[in-house]
């Protein structure tokens, strides 16, 4: 169901583009994850049955609801679990059935958001429960993106969901006052969905435009709700990469690199409300590791060229990154940076202990970088071994074709 509804096209677009949104009702209607799951597969598999002949209905969020809220109650009447829900059913068969507003379907996934990042949860819960619920993410792809097994990830959901139902939860958006120390692991979240659609883990595409509109979409509800300086800064980041969509895969699928790209094509609208929102947190003085990147991913915008690219400026930006926020990741960008304003050599003596045995030993984006600055040093046997190390980490196809073609030009040269 999460890669096809069935034969009927226009369904599977439906499936696209409401069915997060659906369960996130159906979580807040039903309280159970996992019947509403059940629920949201038999209100499709009713539209499949339907829908070919009577077309698809004004609101089909709406539709969706109603057909699932009905065939949850019929499972809950049907199965072993009755009297315990006789309170439940005599709620659910009274509430009306009418057609659900756009605003509510909004804060239904503000709401299943939070619940998901609840701080009484396990980071690794948060996350996973998020990834899988709200964005529609598999628990293989999930396992993948971080690098567990996926029995282990199934049973971090398992444990949220439980959880969530043994600590009777609220579904909820918290009160203002509550709303600052509850929104890192939101913030979090987002940003991670943004990314696994920015550049996917594995498979066939690089990108996931699916994935990184759902994490916009739900930057801007949250920027609604609380327009605090990391939140204008994630949503700004966001925006100004996704302003570069078009700009960075060929027609045939190809990975193109920022120094290559059409800066023509750039969504130039995107870029100016993108850079707006890193400002207006910077003029807050709210500066936290997401403006700092939105600050960095301006200076990138701006430039016209390549060759006019301040990197020093970058440099400067990563200095201050690299002390609020020291990841591995972080680290091996700011050495990228400094191999523009130091030359190769000096990102080579950064990146080498974060390969060689260090956090980003399995990050393959590290050994090809890696490579890159061995290529550039002309140490040619030695850059053609770090791109095979790259290319036996990677599990995405256009990486991997990228990463061929350059072993092959090494083994020639």
């Amino acid at each position: 169901m999460a890669d096809s509804v069935g034969p009927y096209p226009d369904l599977d677009a439906v499936w696209r583009q409401h069915s997060r949104r659906v369960l996130a009702t159906l979580i807040r209607i039903l309280r159970d994850f996992d019947l509403a799951e059940e629920a949201l597969h038999d209100a499709f598999l009713a539209a499949a049955r339907k829908w070919p002949e009577q077309g698809i209905p004004a609101n089909p969020s709406a539709w969706l609801i109603s057909a699932g809220r009905f065939r949850a109650v019929d499972r809950l009447r049907q199965g072993i679990r009755f009297a315990a829900v006789q309170d439940e059913l005599g709620v659910l068969r009274s509430e009306a059935i009418e057609p659900e507003a756009e605003g509510d379907v909004a804060d239904d996934q503000l709401r299943l958001i939070f619940t998901c990042c609840h701080p009484d949860l396990p980071p690794e819960g948060q996350i996973a429960l998020t990834l899988r619920t709200v964005c529609g993410l598999t628990t293989e792809e999930i396992a993948r993106a971080f690098l567990v097994r996926t029995p282990t990830l199934a049973q971090r959901i398992v444990r949220a969901k439980q959880r969530i139902r043994d600590d009777g939860l609220r579904y909820e958006i918290p009160g203002v006052a509550d709303l600052p120390e509850r929104l890192v692991p939101v913030l979090r979240v987002i940003y991670l969905v943004f990314n696994e659609g920015y550049l996917a883990h594995c498979g066939q595409d690089m990108l996931r435009t699916d994935l990184t509109s759902e994490a916009i979409r739900l930057g801007r509800l949250v920027a609604d709700l609380l327009p605090d300086g990391e939140v204008l800064g994630l949503l700004g980041l966001m925006l100004l990469h996704d302003a570069r969509r078009t700009a960075r895969v060929s027609p045939e699928g190809e990975g193109i690199l920022l120094a290559n790209q059409d800066r023509s094509s750039w969504e130039h609208g995107l870029i100016a409300e993108g850079t707006a929102l890193v400002e207006r947190a910077f003029a807050a003085r709210q500066v936290g590791p997401y403006v700092l990147q939105g600050a960095i991913a301006a200076v990138h915008m701006a430039a016209r060229t390549p060759a006019q690219t301040d990197w020093a400026e970058i440099l400067g930006l990563y200095a201050v990154l690299v002390r609020i926020a020291p990841s591995p990741v972080v680290r091996l960008n700011r050495a990228i940076a400094v191999s523009m304003v130091h030359g190769p050599q000096a990102a080579l003596d950064l990146i080498a202990p974060l390969t060689g045995g260090g956090d980003l030993a399995a990050y393959h984006l590290a050994h090809a970088a890696e490579a890159d600055m061995l290529r550039q040093l002309n140490r040619l046997p030695e850059a053609a071994s770090a791109y095979r190390r790259a290319l036996n980490l990677c599990q995405l196809e256009p990486e991997r074709r990228f990463l061929l073609r350059r072993i092959a030009e090494l083994d020639g040269a």
